[in-house]
């Protein structure tokens, strides 16, 4: 019979220790940028992940003028020739938050020259 009360208070002491590990841990959010800072997605921006360190589940939030531009998910190829593919996908809101998948994030402009004048960026997210 003591046996069973010691089994029982164990079972209390891990189940206390398990609930005071959940209430302290710490939740785990993602981080929130604003590509291009107070600019915005604009001519440039290029340059605006430098420095930076991202991680899978990081939302950019893209803030542009809808009418004059865009923001096209694209590949490396994309990126790197300033034309989307078939198919990729288009936002064109003028306030669009987008979740980094993990490895690289690649975004252009597809208005005419504007992808050339640095309206792209590659976000490398962990």
């Amino acid at each position: 019979m003591s046996q069973g009360r010691g089994s029982a208070i164990r079972a209390m002491i891990i189940v206390v220790a398990l609930l005071c590990l959940l209430i302290h841990s710490a939740p785990v959010h993602a981080a929130k940028y604003t590509v291009g800072d107070k600019l915005g997605w604009t001519f440039g921006v290029v340059n605006w992940p430098k420095g930076k360190t991202f991680k899978a589940g990081d939302k950019l939030v893209f803030k542009y003028w809808r009418l004059l531009h865009n923001v096209v998910e694209v590949d490396t190829d994309g990126y790197n020739n300033c034309k989307a593919p078939e198919g990729a996908k288009v936002h064109k809101t003028g306030n669009d938050t987008i979740t980094l998948k993990k490895g690289s994030n690649s975004f252009i402009c597809t208005v005419f020259g504007h992808c050339l004048l640095g309206m792209k960026i590659t976000v490398k997210a962990d």
